[in-house]
């Protein structure tokens, strides 16, 4: 199954420069090894939460769902796969860089302070499709650092037994449960009583 920018968009629902990077890493990937993985032949380890990684899900098959897409909090623009058939690794680190003027700049502080008004937000909607847009007509090396690091093989997934919180009555799986006076209770149950 091979899928394109526009695929990618609709799954995440709008196009930025986020998306367009994981689009490119996602590529790339799938050039190293060459599936799109079912199950857990192919791992993916991401060092952030961005726009990135739905477009890394999309196009490896790299799910949470699946236990293949295993999430660092580093934040960080590095990816790295793995693919348990070929015992080979892949890290993919993002080298991008749009320059702006110092103007361009000051208009972006603005947006981020909360600067909602027409001017700056045209500014920055141009802003991220001309990003986009040269993110995705670069050459891979321009914008993509790719090394071979030897890793230890990520665990497999595993599945958990269901235990019920006996606080609030939902289930929880047995490995995130936290007891407290020997009654068995949930992270937001047990975060409460403390």
């Amino acid at each position: 199954m091979r899928f394109n920018f526009e695929d990618v968009i609709k799954f995440h629902g709008h196009s930025c420069p986020g998306l367009a990077i994981g689009y490119r890493v996602a590529l790339a990937a799938m050039e190293e090894f060459g599936i799109r993985s079912q199950d857990e032949e192919l791992v993916c380890i991401v060092e952030n939460d961005s726009c990135a990684v739905d477009a890394i899900q999309l196009i490896t098959g790299c799910t949470f769902g699946k236990g293949n897409l295993i999430f660092k909090d580093y934040g960080k623009q590095v990816y790295t796969f793995f693919s348990r058939k070929e015992n080979k690794a892949v890290r993919i680190s993002v080298d991008f860089e749009f320059k702006e003027s110092d103007e361009e700049k000051a208009l972006w502080q603005r947006f981020i302070q909360g600067d909602r008004s027409k001017e700056i937000v045209e500014f920055i909607e141009n802003r991220k499709a001309q990003k986009t847009k040269q993110i995705l007509e670069a050459k891979k090396e321009e914008i993509l650092k790719i090394t071979y690091p030897t890793i230890t093989p990520p665990k497999q997934a595993r599945v958990f037994k269901s235990l019920r919180c006996e606080n609030c009555g939902e289930k929880v799986a047995e490995i995130k449960v936290r007891l407290l006076n020997s009654k068995i209770l949930c992270i937001p149950c047990f975060e409460e009583v403390l």
